[in-house]
């Protein structure tokens, strides 16, 4: 066994990442199909304007409005209807004074007018006649040229995150494909003679590997593209040969391998081919993870339990992955409820309890390091500060969702 020299409390290992993040370069061209959720690269500026034409707001007649003024229903104004004119079509004629063609929402403005009469505003005349029974003003029920955007204006910024509204923006420029950031590639890498893939026959003593699963689950909902490799076994050569693969990403992940004992050799292939930033947290769970870097490339070291695991990676991988690819910060939802039973905390350390919620209160789930139910039978979990050891029942509680 090798002991850990120190561990650094969490605020600690949450400062150095932060300072160690380099947020992705890599620019690539994206489909509009493929763009929500994806970072823009570059300032987005309106080649043309949007609507391209003037265009009717209501279906009825459109008119210069100085024929209409002092129309009313005992007084209406005729005018003699010179055409019609529906979306997707242009009126050949203008309309001269004295004359309205009749339109549909949303259908592009004729030459020669300057409004619209709501068509419940008029009557019919006799042939082409049609009888205004209340004044317009210019412009009015008319939406101009460049309404929504303005040619040259600025409509989406670099760093700007792609959501459903703003990919409408591209759509309506015209756009086929937008440059955006990559998404980092995140190499995923389960260490462990132990650990064998799901759909395998368990030998003696084996167990199927969790944490690949639940950390790709992480990083693909986080702004990543997650690279599983292959399990390595607790071998330099094996954990050498995984380096050399996930290398080419922009992120590696191990699970497994980051402790103390003979056989966790994350650390020893870590100091050999890069930095070790830390190693060791004082955290419950999470305890034995590691971070540095191998070249540019910054590696975690996860434990290998997989409460442990995917702890650490709400708390830790997830604020790094996504500075990472320029995405904001994750804002989970917080509620404050009551703590149903007291649970007891080991001082000197930040630990973090899953709870169930029901009828209302925060019921703890936690069963121990090694098992994925304390996390998959929880709704949330709560952080209990290093200097308390213990939250008793009723204590309100702030409950951070899954």
């Amino acid at each position: 066994m090798r002991p850990f020299q120190s561990t650094i409390p969490l605020d600690d290992a949450v400062a150095q990442l932060a300072a160690a993040v380099r947020a992705i370069a890599r620019v690539e061209t994206v489909r509009l199909a493929q763009l929500t959720g994806r970072v823009v690269a570059h300032d987005v500026v309106a080649a043309a304007h949007v609507p391209p034409f003037a265009r009717a707001m209501m279906d009825g007649y459109a008119v210069q409005a100085a024929d209409t003024t002092g129309a009313t229903h005992d007084q209406p104004r005729a005018l003699t209807r010179v055409g019609r004119v529906f979306t997707g079509e242009v009126m050949a004629r203008a309309v001269a004074a004295g004359e309205c063609a009749e339109i549909a929402t949303g259908a592009p403005l004729p030459s020669g007018v300057d409004a619209v009469v709501m068509v419940e505003e008029t009557a019919p005349g006799e042939g082409d006649i049609v009888q205004v029974l209340t004044p317009v003003y210019a412009g009015q029920h008319v939406g101009r040229a460049g309404a929504d955007i303005t040619a040259g204006a600025t409509v989406l910024r670099g760093g700007d995150v792609l959501l459903p509204a703003r990919v409408g923006v591209v759509a309506a420029l015209g756009l086929p494909a937008l440059d955006v950031f990559a998404r980092p590639r995140v190499a995923i890498v389960s260490t462990g003679n132990e650990v064998v893939a799901p759909g395998t026959a368990l030998g003696p003593g084996q167990i199927y590997d969790v944490n690949r699963h639940t950390l790709t689950a992480i990083v693909e909902a986080h702004g990543g593209v997650a690279v599983p490799l292959e399990v390595a076994a607790d071998t330099l050569e094996a954990l050498d040969a995984a380096v050399d693969v996930a290398a080419a990403c922009d992120l590696i992940v191990f699970s497994g391998g980051s402790s103390v004992g003979d056989r966790d050799l994350v650390l020893d292939i870590l100091a050999r081919r890069g930095q070790v930033v830390f190693h060791g947290i004082a955290t419950r769970p999470g305890k034995p993870t590691a971070f540095g870097r191998i070249g540019d490339v910054p590696v975690f070291g996860m434990p290998g339990n997989p409460t442990s695991c995917l702890t650490n990676a709400y708390v830790l991988l997830v604020p790094f992955l996504r500075a990472l690819a320029r995405l904001p910060a994750h804002q989970p939802r917080v509620i404050e409820v009551a703590l149903a039973r007291r649970v007891a905390s080991s001082l000197g350390r930040t630990q973090f309890y899953t709870v169930r919620l029901t009828a209302g209160l925060a019921e703890p789930a936690f069963k121990a390091s090694g098992d994925i139910t304390s996390m998959a039978h929880a709704d949330g979990y709560i952080e209990i500060p290093p200097d308390v050891a213990a939250v008793e029942a009723g204590t309100r509680v702030s409950v951070v969702l899954f």
